[in-house]
C-alpha cells in the first residue's frame, strides 16, 4: 500500500506512466494479455471519462474516488486532470497483478493514494456510509467466462448475489462480476462511470446485468462508440461507457443513450423510458445514427414471422482444438487413421470461395482441400485394443496435452465430438461489413455430407419445412437465394458488434431474424402455425 504527499507535475507523470506502460505491456504476451483482460485505458479516453464524471457531479460535492482495477492508474492521472485537488478528498485502488502494481506504487508514491496491491474481489466491503467512495470509475478486466475457473466463478456468484439479490448468469465475462460486486463500495447516491464490452446490452447472459441497471439503481446514460472507433489499440472490443447513481430509479425514468463521437460530444443523443428499455431485448440500436430510437427498440412482434419458424439453428461443431481434431485427407494418410472415424467437415469461410458447396458421389464436398473430423465414442481401451492407429493418434494429442483442454475435459471420452449431422444451408458466425462487401454474413449452400466447424451455424429444416423441400427440392435454392437477398441490417440488428465493425450473430439471434419476406415462397409452409396464418391473412 502507498499512500502519501502532492502528486508531481501532471504532464510530466503521466507522461512517464504512458512509458511505464507501454514497456510492462511489452514484457508481457498477448495471450497472457487476454487471459488477464490487461487493457490500458488511453489517456484520451480516460479524461473524456473523468471530464463527464466532473459535469454529472454538483459541483459543491468532495470527491472519494475508487478505481477497482487500477493498472498503472490512467483514470487516477486523468481525476487530477478534470477535478482541482481541493474537491479530491480521498483516492483508492486496488490491482491485483504486481507486475503493473508495484510499478504504479512507484509511480504515484508522492501522490495522496492508497493504492492497494491484492484481489479486489476478496476484500470485505466497508461497512460505515462514511467509508464507502461517491465516484467509482473502472475499466474493469474483459476476462471472457472461460477463462475464469469455475470455484472462481462460484465464488464471484455468491458474492453478488450477497451484495445484490442478483444471480448472474454462467456465461457472464469478469467485468459484470466486478460492476455488481461494487455495488456495496458506493456510497449511497454515488456515481459510477464503467467502461466495458458492449456484448452486454444484447446478449442472453446480460439481462441480469441490466435488471441491475434498471431496477438497483438509477441509471443515467449509456454511450456506445462506433463499432470502427476502437478504444484499445490491442483489443478488438466495442465499448460503452456506463454511468449510473446508487440510488432507486424514480418513476417515469429517463436514460440517455449517445452513440459515436465522443463521450463528450456524441454525435446522436436519445432519450429513452426506463418502461421501454425493460422490454427491449436489445439496447445497441437505441441511438444510432440512422432511424428513431423507437423504431429500433421495437421486439420482435408475435406476428412477425422469423427465420427461426422455419429452421432449427445450431453452431457447428466446437473440437476446442482444430489443429489436432480436423486433419487434411494426407494427415490422415499419413497416421493411418481409419476411414470410419473421419467425418467430412467444411474449412472456415475464407477458405470457402463460393457461397454453394457440391458432392462427389460419395458425399464428399468438391473442394481443393479435403478435411475430415477425428471423432470416436469408443471408450480408450477398446481403441487402444481395436484401432492402434487411432490410439497412436490420440496419444500425440495427450503428449500435448489437448486432453486437458476445456472442452476436452467436459467430454466422455475426451476424443468424442458433438454430434451436428450436415446442414443444407449454414450462415457464418462472424464477418465484417466493409466497402465492396455489403453483407457481413453468407448463406452457405450445402450439398455434401459434410459437416461444419463453431465457426458456421446450421440451419436444419423444421419438420414442416423438411416435409415442403421433400416435394419441391428446388425451393431450398430459391431460400437461400432469398436469404442472401435479405437487408444487411436485418441480420446485422439481430446480432451484435465488435470493435473494428466486426460483427457476430448467435443461433438463437439467428433465429429471431425476420423473414417475413421470404414465406411467399412456401405458402404451404405460411399457414402452418397461428402466427404466419395470421401474416398471410393480413
Amino acid at each position: 500500500m502507498a499512500t502519501l504527499g502532492n502528486p508531481p507535475h501532471l504532464p510530466d507523470i503521466e507522461s512517464l506512466r504512458l512509458s511505464m506502460q507501454a514497456q510492462l505491456d511489452a514484457a508481457k504476451t498477448q495471450e497472457d494479455r487476454n487471459r488477464l483482460g490487461q487493457f490500458a485505458t488511453p489517456t484520451a479516453l480516460a479524461i473524456d471519462v473523468l471530464t463527464c464524471a466532473r459535469i454529472l457531479l454538483p459541483d459543491t460535492e468532495i470527491v472519494r474516488f475508487l478505481d477497482p482495477a487500477f493498472g498503472t492508474g490512467s483514470f487516477y492521472s486523468a481525476l487530477n486532470h478534470a477535478f482541482p485537488a481541493e474537491r479530491i478528498a480521498q483516492a483508492s485502488g486496488f490491482e491485483i497483478d504486481p507486475h503493473y502494481g508495484q510499478e504504479a506504487q512507484r509511480l504515484w508514491q508522492a501522490a495522496p493514494l492508497t493504492l492497494h496491491l491484492t484481489d479486489f474481489t476478496r476484500v470485505v466491503p466497508p461497512t460505515s456510509e462514511h467509508d464507502r467512495f461517491n465516484l467509482l470509475i473502472c475499466n474493469p478486466p474483459y476476462v471472457r467466462h472461460h477463462h475464469i475457473p469455475i470455484a472462481e466463478k462460484n465464488r464471484f456468484s455468491a458474492l453478488v448475489r450477497q451484495a445484490t439479490g442478483i444471480q448472474l448468469n454462467g456465461l457472464t465475462g469478469l467485468y459484470g462480476y466486478f460492476m455488481l460486486l461494487c455495488h456495496t463500495w458506493m456510497a449511497e447516491g454515488g456515481l459510477a462511470g464503467w467502461l466495458i464490452p458492449s456484448e452486454f446490452m444484447d446478449v442472453n447472459y446480460g439481462r441480469q446485468i441490466k435488471r441491475y441497471l434498471l431496477e438497483r439503481v438509477t441509471l443515467l446514460r449509456i454511450h456506445r462508440f462506433r463499432s470502427e472507433d476502437i478504444q484499445f489499440d490491442d483489443a478488438i472490443v466495442s465499448s460503452v461507457v456506463v454511468w449510473f447513481r446508487n440510488q432507486p430509479p424514480p418513476t417515469e425514468h429517463q436514460v440517455e443513450f449517445s452513440y459515436g463521437g465522443s463521450l463528450n460530444a456524441p454525435a446522436v443523443v436519445k432519450c429513452v423510458s426506463s418502461v421501454v428499455l425493460g422490454r427491449t431485448a436489445k439496447w445497441t440500436g437505441v441511438a444510432t445514427s440512422d432511424g428513431d430510437a423507437t423504431d429500433t427498440l421495437s421486439v420482435t412482434s408475435p406476428l412477425q414471422a422469423t427465420l427461426g419458424d422455419l429452421f432449427q439453428i445450431k453452431r457447428g461443431i466446437a473440437t476446442g482444438a482444430n489443429d489436432f481434431f480436423v486433419v487434411s485427407r494426407e494427415q490422415a494418410l499419413a497416421h493411418g487413421l481409419p476411414q470410419e472415424f473421419l467425418i467430412p467437415i467444411l474449412p472456415s469461410p475464407r477458405h470457402l470461395d463460393a457461397d454453394e458447396v457440391f458432392s462427389d458421389e460419395d458425399g464428399n464436398p468438391k473442394l481443393r482441400h479435403q478435411l475430415s473430423l477425428v471423432a470416436c465414442s469408443l471408450p480408450e481401451e477398446r481403441v487402444r485394443v481395436e484401432q492402434p492407429s487411432l490410439w497412436r493418434y490420440l496419444e500425440q494429442g495427450k503428449e500435448r496435452g489437448i486432453h486437458q483442454r476445456y472442452l476436452s475435459a467436459h467430454r466422455t471420452p475426451w476424443y468424442a465430438q458433438e454430434n451436428r449431422p450436415p446442414a443444407p444451408l449454414l450462415c457464418t458466425y462472424m464477418g465484417r461489413q466493409t466497402p465492396g462487401k455489403a453483407r457481413p454474413f453468407r448463406f452457405i449452400l450445402n450439398h455434401s455430407k459434410a459437416t461444419a466447424p463453431n465457426v458456421y451455424l446450421m440451419l436444419y429444416p423444421r419438420p414442416s419445412l423438411a416435409a415442403e423441400l421433400r416435394r419441391a427440392p428446388d425451393l431450398l435454392r430459391s431460400i437461400w437465394q432469398a436469404l442472401n437477398q435479405l437487408p444487411p441490417q436485418a441480420l446485422i440488428g439481430a446480432g451484435r458488434v465488435y470493435g473494428g465493425g466486426l460483427h457476430k450473430i448467435e443461433p438463437a439471434e439467428l433465429s429471431n431474424a425476420p423473414v417475413n419476406g421470404i414465406l411467399h415462397l412456401a405458402p404451404a409452409i405460411a399457414c402452418t402455425t397461428g402466427k404466419q396464418l395470421a401474416l398471410f391473412n393480413a
